[in-house]
């Protein structure tokens, strides 16, 4: 009994790398989603600005939106 107390249980080598693959998961799906968040945030605006452009560009340009050259 003493002797099974004196061992040190230590994880064996296999298990270890169960556990960084679990690691670099977690960390490749949190990097998806932050990139998933910037672009359903930066999309709006992207697209606001191309519809802008594309008005004043086509000749609907009577909005202040529209640059003037003067």
């Amino acid at each position: 009994m003493l002797i099974l107390l004196r061992r040190s249980p230590r994880p064996h080598p296999d298990r270890e790398r169960g556990a960084s693959a679990v690691e670099y998961g977690l960390l490749v799906a949190a990097i998806a989603a932050v990139i998933v968040a910037v672009v359903f945030g930066l999309g709006a605006l992207v697209r606001d600005a191309f519809n802008s452009t594309g008005g004043c560009l086509s000749g609907n340009g009577t909005s202040n939106s529209c640059p003037t050259n003067t």
